[in-house]
């Protein structure tokens, strides 16, 4: 998608990072993708999905393909592994949250925050949970069916009711919303919610799914947030988690709005905003 390419130079250009702040993620297959079926993952990696398969995921297989969703995880785990350091990082790419364990899904074939999240555990010394907060339009499907039975990871999905995926397996905590959801009733619902289960849960690091396709002119959002509502929903992600000292690793996840100067908008705010808190 072309915002991946513009949205590097206008956070540049608009003064909200530069050069410096910049990593590229290494290369190759150099993390555990356990968390996937090994067989799945074999026809993945060798290029040799089934039809069926490569019309689920939404894109034509190569090995070009393969390369990019590789850098794409790479870039979401040591990106977290950054968080740890400073507080909050990005991946520009990232949040292919509709991958479940054994097929891809809607555009995404291995899970990047899943994986990202189990290296966490398995590496860090003394991180024991894991909170997935998925605010994108669509639910987190594959994450959801990925830790259904990970207690040390909580995936908490706040999305469109009636949106895409049609079927969703429960996450450990689902907000579905009705088509046309404004500010209020969206902020009120992650206001009323979100504080409680980072205490109750007390997770030492949180992934953010920060998809923009909840923005009322987002062509497949069905929801009616605006851009200063789309800003306020990010401010108290990284609100909350700070005040908790929880670091952050956020996905940049959809956005579908006929004009690119929307999402590029949104996108900014929300890299704006974790600048400002974190600077």
């Amino acid at each position: 998608m072309i915002k991946y390419e513009l949205l590097p130079q206008q956070l540049i250009r608009l003064g909200i990072v530069d050069e410096n702040t910049f990593f590229e993620p290494s290369e190759g297959y150099i993390y555990d993708l356990s968390i996937h079926d090994a067989s799945y993952l074999n026809r993945l990696l060798t290029v040799n999905l089934s039809r069926k398969e490569e019309r689920a995921s939404g894109f034509e297989q190569s090995q070009a393909l393969v390369h990019r969703e590789l850098r794409i995880t790479n870039g979401t785990v040591e990106g977290a592994l950054s968080a740890l350091e400073y507080g909050v990082a990005f991946n520009i790419a990232g949040g292919t949250h509709h991958a479940y364990s054994n097929r891809p899904e809607g555009f995404s074939l291995i899970n990047d925050q899943a994986v990202a999240a189990m290296h966490l555990l398995n590496n860090v010394q003394g991180l024991t949970k894991i909170m997935i907060i998925d605010l994108d339009v669509h639910q987190g499907n594959g994450t959801a069916e990925i830790f259904a039975k990970e207690s040390r990871v909580f995936t908490f999905s706040m999305h469109g009711e009636k949106n895409y995926p049609f079927h969703k397996p429960p996450s450990d905590l689902d907000i579905p919303l009705p088509d046309g959801c404004e500010d209020e009733e969206y902020l009120n619902n992650l206001t009323d919610s979100l504080p409680g289960l980072l205490d109750d849960f007390k997770p030492d690091f949180a992934f953010f799914q920060a998809g923009v396709d909840v923005l009322d002119e987002d062509k497949l959002g069905r929801l009616s947030l605006t851009l200063d509502g789309c800003m306020q929903r990010d401010r108290i992600v990284f609100q909350e988690c700070k005040k908790r000292n929880i670091p952050v690793m956020v996905t940049m996840g959809g956005g579908y709005a006929p004009d690119i100067k929307s999402i590029l908008e949104a996108h900014c705010n929300t890299f704006r905003i974790a600048s400002d808190l974190y600077s």
